[in-house]
Order: C-alpha cells, then sequence, then structure tokens
C-alpha cells in the first residue's frame, strides 16, 4: 500500500504545474542540461546579426543557410554515433571528399547511371569506414592515430583518382537535384502538417509506453510545451522557406538521416548497445554484447555518411576538386556533434546535436559573411563556441557523477 501510495503521488506530482520546471532544474543541477545551451546560443547568435544586418533573417539568406549546413550536418551525424563510443574519426573530411570523387568519375567519366554512382560513393565511404574500423579494433591501434593516418591517405588518394585535372565538373540533373530541388508550397505545407502529425503521435506514443512499462508518465506541461514547439516551429520554417524558392530537398535529407538515426540509437537493440559500449565497454563486454563488431559497424556507418555528405556538397557546388573534403570541413563537423550537446566521454549525447550544432556553426559563419568579417574572427568565434561547449560537457560529467549518474 505504502508502495502504491508513494507511486501514485509520484505520478501527481509530475502534471503539477510547476513540476516541468522543477524537474528542468533538477536535470540542469545534475548536468544534464541537453540541447538547452545551445538553443540559448542560436537565439543569442540570431539576435546579434539580426540587429547588424537586417538580410540575415531574410527568407533568402535562411534557404542558403539550410543548404549550406546539410553537408555539415550529415558528416556531424556519422561523428555523433563515433562519439557516443568515445571514439574519433579524424577522416570523415577526406573520406567524405573520396565518396564524392568516386561518384563523379564514374558518372562523368565512365558514363555509370547517377543512381549507381551515388551508390558506389556511399559504399566508398562505408568501405573506408569499415577497414578503420576492423584496423583499429583488430589491433588495438587508438582510434585517433587509425583515423588520422586514413586522413592523410584518403588525401592523397583523392589527388591520385582526380587525376591531372583536378577538378570534375558535375551536370547530371540528378545528382544536382540533390541540393538544387525545391518543394512547391502545397507539397512543403503537406510535409510540415505530415511532421507536426508524427510528432504528435510520437509523444502520445511514448507517453503510453512509458505507462506500459511501470515508469510514471511524463508531465503533461512537458508534453504540451513540446506540441506546442513543433506546432509553432514546423509552420514557421515551412512559412519562412516557401517564402523564397521553397522547402529544400537537401533539408529533407537531413533531416531524414537525423530521425532515422535517432529511431535507431533509441529504438532498437543496436542503439542500445551503441549507449553502452560508449558508457562502459568492460561492463558491456561481460553482459554478451559484441563490442568489437559493435564498433566496426559504426566506423562503417560513419564513413558512409561522411561520403553521403560529400556528396551533398559536390551536389551545390556542381564540381569535385583537390580541397573537397579539405578546409574546414573536418574541424566544423566535429565542433557541430560537440557543440550541439553530444559527450566526448562517450555513452551521453543525441543525433539531433548534429543538427542543432550544424545550425549553430553555420549561423556563425553566415552571419559574418554578412557583415563581411574576416575568416580569422569567424575561426575565432567557433574556436571559443567549441570550447564553450566541451567546457559545459565536463561540468556536467562532474555534475552527474555526484548525482549517482555517469
Amino acid at each position: 500500500m505504502t508502495g502504491a501510495s508513494g507511486q501514485t503521488g509520484g505520478i501527481a506530482a509530475s502534471h503539477a504545474p510547476g513540476a516541468g520546471l522543477a524537474a528542468l532544474a533538477r536535470r540542469l543541477r545534475q548536468g544534464d542540461a541537453s540541447s538547452l545551451p545551445v538553443l540559448l546560443g542560436l537565439i543569442l547568435i540570431w539576435g546579434i546579426f539580426a540587429s547588424q544586418n537586417e538580410n540575415f533573417l531574410s527568407a533568402r539568406n535562411l534557404t542558403n543557410l539550410v543548404l549550406q549546413i546539410a553537408a555539415m550536418g550529415t558528416i556531424s551525424v556519422g561523428i555523433v554515433l563515433v562519439l557516443l563510443l568515445g571514439e574519433i574519426d579524424l577522416s570523415v573530411g577526406a573520406v567524405s571528399g573520396m565518396g564524392a570523387a568516386v561518384m563523379a568519375i564514374l558518372n562523368v567519366q565512365h558514363q555509370v547511371s547517377p543512381a549507381l554512382s551515388l551508390l558506389a560513393g556511399v559504399a566508398t565511404g562505408s568501405l573506408i569506414g569499415l577497414a578503420q574500423g576492423f584496423w583499429f579494433t583488430r589491433f588495438r591501434v587508438p582510434s585517433f592515430v587509425v583515423t588520422l593516418a586514413g586522413l592523410l591517405a584518403w588525401q592523397g588518394t583523392l589527388l591520385w583518382v582526380l587525376g591531372t585535372t583536378g577538378t570534375v565538373n558535375v551536370y547530371d540533373p540528378l545528382i544536382s537535384g540533390l541540393a538544387g530541388t525545391f518543394l512547391s508550397p502545397a507539397l512543403g505545407w503537406a510535409l510540415g502538417a505530415l511532421c507536426v502529425g508524427m510528432a504528435v503521435f510520437g509523444q502520445v506514443v511514448t507517453q503510453r509506453r512509458r505507462v506500459k512499462a511501470g515508469l510514471p508518465p511524463a508531465s503533461r506541461g512537458a508534453m504540451a510545451a513540446r506540441i506546442a514547439g513543433v506546432l509553432v516551429l514546423v509552420p514557421a520554417v515551412v512559412g519562412l522557406l516557401n517564402a523564397d524558392r521553397g522547402v529544400p530537398l537537401a533539408l529533407l535529407l537531413l533531416l531524414g538521416f537525423v530521425i532515422g538515426f535517432d529511431l535507431l540509437l533509441r529504438r532498437t537493440r543496436f542503439g542500445r548497445y551503441i549507449f553502452a559500449v560508449g558508457g562502459n565497454a568492460e561492463a558491456a563486454r561481460r553482459a554478451g554484447i559484441r563490442v568489437d563488431a559493435i564498433r566496426v559497424a559504426v566506423f562503417a556507418l560513419c564513413g558512409a555518411l561522411a561520403a553521403s555528405g560529400g556528396i551533398l556538397a559536390t551536389s551545390r557546388l556542381l564540381a569535385v576538386n583537390q580541397s573537397s573534403g579539405g578546409g574546414d570541413v573536418l574541424l566544423n563537423a566535429i565542433a557541430a556533434a560537440v557543440i550541439g550537446g553530444t559527450s566526448l566521454f562517450g555513452g551521453r549525447g543525441t543525433v539531433w546535436s548534429a543538427l542543432t550544432g550544424a545550425l549553430l556553426i553555420g549561423s556563425i559563419s553566415n552571419g559574418m559573411d554578412l557583415l563581411a568579417l574576416p575568416s580569422s574572427v569567424k575561426f575565432m568565434v567557433t574556436g571559443a563556441a567549441l570550447l564553450a561547449a566541451v567546457t559545459i560537457d565536463a561540468i556536467a560529467r562532474s555534475g552527474r557523477q555526484p548525482a549517482g549518474r555517469t
């Protein structure tokens, strides 16, 4: 009776008006800030740039911003998976260039169909990730060293594949359409309505799963806040994009990767194994999880996502060259995952951090370009944002330890 009444009291408390705020405050004290810091950072950054340049929040500029972050966000999804293991992949920039180069060479120089060329490019990234993951697990060489060697090797391979010309222009409509296709306003609104419906349905299903598992249901205030956020955000985004060229296909591809891998992590055994290995590899091994197989699979997925990001970048630029995947591609992809809230220590994070982190970094770059600030300032600001995110993660980790969490 006591246990039942205590559970009933807990459930009733969860529906109290201030329960949601109290739970949020408790999570912050325990170091579980989730994506709140990056969302606050986005609001601050957008406010600053909007006050300095009226074009920043225009429909055309925000559409360009979405196109700019699509490739980075896709690569960053793979980085999130690797970081959840407590590992790192420094080769994703070079792998993105390699995947794009293989796709372009096959399509342009060998007249292979665009569909097969796209599959070959993604398969190239996957095979590279598979090889690096195997080397890392088989010979116990740190992933940092293996992927650093891969960064150098695949950059050299990219130069060899492209040959003396150094640049391959892409003309195929299917490939260029990945970043150049925009939905009609009616279709954009239809997809927006579908997203809202799926979000509401997801909240209902989650609530029922918690009750079925004997867990206290989420507070009604928290559910209402999430649903209200979706009801406001989705129509605003669709309306803004429709005011320019429409909802870009590149955005849908990025959201598809984010939602798909989010479901993979939260709803499948494989996803739970990733968190288990990242949290404590030895405990996962003793529990019967094939730790090395999980690691190899994750590196293969990271390689495939890197190649997909490189293909999206090629679709936007309509060319592959010797600098594809170079420059700040690697650093921005890693920074996006970390700034978005994925822990460098493994076992904690969400795929959505790739999207929010890429949006924050892309906003910094886009806003500074509008203000005609030099690249030196852009790098310094991005570095400061990365340092702040890692510091928050370290503080969060120390806050979770006294709370009995890892």
